[in-house]
């Protein structure tokens, strides 16, 4: 349908805003437009790649099959549905006007094949992509889609263990990224001190820019300081410190300071490109990865190995610790058991232990799902912010007796910048 371009053209791919139709229908022009917005830059963490969040979740396989997606958008009929395969656009069937206007399925790998290294053959021969979950299904909204999530896990997280605020408390983290970055905004949100560990410092000038994080430190002992300091104040600040979160945890030790709450939302469930080894800088990573991806792996597993018991020993020591799902405990019993004789390296090391600790969902998040709360998104296609506003008001009015929906409400007008389409996000019951 259309030539493959080399590179994110911004002014090609812009989003579309008010009321003209460049589809055939609303529905198939809203999945148009939330595509565009997923790849706008205030949206996408590397647009130029396709990728928009979460080491590589694209929304497009390639630019090729980009080009064709918007292509089958504009001439999809009311009564058609347009079949999406692992971001490649494979087909357009005849069904009816109730129909799904769009399916999409990303990543779908018999069980025997679903490997990392199956994956990367794939993906290197052009015939899969990594979808993420609101990548490549199109409805990622920026940060702002993590941060309410995230807000509900540390608000339900304050509700069990502090009386409902995080008040005085010091959360330690790390990540800085399409959803890393939502960490220190749903901290402060609930009155917290949030100390983020983020290598790339670009990541952490992005969450500067949209005031999604306080401060930035580059010396990890006064990075401690300033969380220490606030964390005595009962001033709810972020500070992101650009340092591997196994040095910052390692230095926490050293110091004997141990935080309230701890986890981390690096991308370790991507060991090859997600996620940077404590050993190597980022452009030695960078080289390593293109010139010896094995022993990237290996170093990778090391350092999430080495990550991991890292926050068990402070959890030993009181911090209240969870693993914010990204497989990092996987990767570190994956590690123990290839190798069974690398362990010895770590001090005050016990085996066996790296699911001591619970993920976010069974700790904090399923028993909201048991009540039937859950989250509920919307952008202003019309790339009005106004929207935003009038369905805020009918949100609130409708529900005026979900304090915790309102008080996000109310902090989210004040404090959430919109990227890319106006958007809004909450929990409802």
């Amino acid at each position: 349908m259309s030539t493959m371009v080399k590179q994110y053209d911004a002014i090609k791919y812009k989003t579309p805003t008010g009321n003209k139709l460049s589809c055939k229908g609303w529905i198939q022009e809203a999945a148009l437009r939330m595509l565009l917005n997923n790849l706008d830059p205030e949206v996408a963490e590397r647009p130029a790649d396709l990728i928009v969040y979460g080491g590589r979740g694209k929304a497009a396989r390639n630019f090729e099959a980009l080009d064709n997606i918007i292509a089958a958008l504009k001439v999809l009929e009311n009564d058609e549905s347009l079949l999406i395969q692992s971001g490649k656009p494979v087909g357009i069937l005849k069904t009816h006007k109730d129909a799904p206007r769009v399916l999409i399925s990303n990543s779908q790998l018999v069980p025997n094949w679903a490997n990392w290294k199956h994956f990367d053959e794939l993906e290197k021969k052009g015939l899969v992509m990594y979808g993420q979950m609101t990548a490549g299904s199109w409805i990622y909204i920026g940060s702002q889609g993590i941060v309410q999530g995230t807000y509900e896990t540390y608000a339900a997280l304050a509700d069990k263990h502090y009386h409902g605020t995080l008040r005085g408390t010091l959360n330690v983290t790390a990540g800085l990224g399409g959803m890393g970055g939502a960490q220190p905004l749903a901290i402060t949100m609930n009155e917290g001190v949030a100390l983020i560990a983020e290598v790339e410092e670009w990541r952490i000038d992005k969450r500067m820019e949209t005031k999604y994080l306080d401060e930035k430190h580059t010396s990890i002992d006064e990075a401690i300081n300033a969380a220490v300091h606030y964390r005595r104040e009962g001033e709810a600040k972020s500070i992101g410190v650009l340092c591997n979160a196994v040095h910052l945890l390692d230095r926490l030790i050293q110091r004997d300071i141990i935080p309230d709450t701890l986890s981390d939302q690096t991308s370790a469930h991507d060991p090859l490109i997600g996620y940077i080894p404590h050993t190597l800088t980022n452009e030695q990573a960078n080289v390593l990865r293109e010139q010896n991806p094995e022993q990237y792996l290996l170093r990778s597993y090391e350092s999430m190995h080495l990550h991991v018991q890292l926050m068990l020993q402070l959890m030993d020591k009181g911090a209240i610790t969870f693993d914010y799902g990204n497989n990092i405990r996987a990767r570190a019993q994956e590690y123990e058991i290839q190798n069974p004789h690398a362990k010895t390296q770590i001090p005050n090391y016990k085996p066996g232990r790296s699911f001591d600790f619970p993920g976010f969902v069974p700790a904090y998040i399923r028993p909201l799902f048991c009540e039937g709360k859950g989250p509920f998104r919307w952008a202003a296609l019309s790339g009005d912010p106004n929207d935003i506003a009038v369905t805020d008001e009918v949100i609130m009015n409708m529900f005026p007796e979900n304090k915790g929906m309102l008080r996000w409400m109310k902090m989210a007008k004040e404090k959430i910048a919109f990227q890319g389409l106006p958007a809004r996000i909450c929990w409802l019951g």
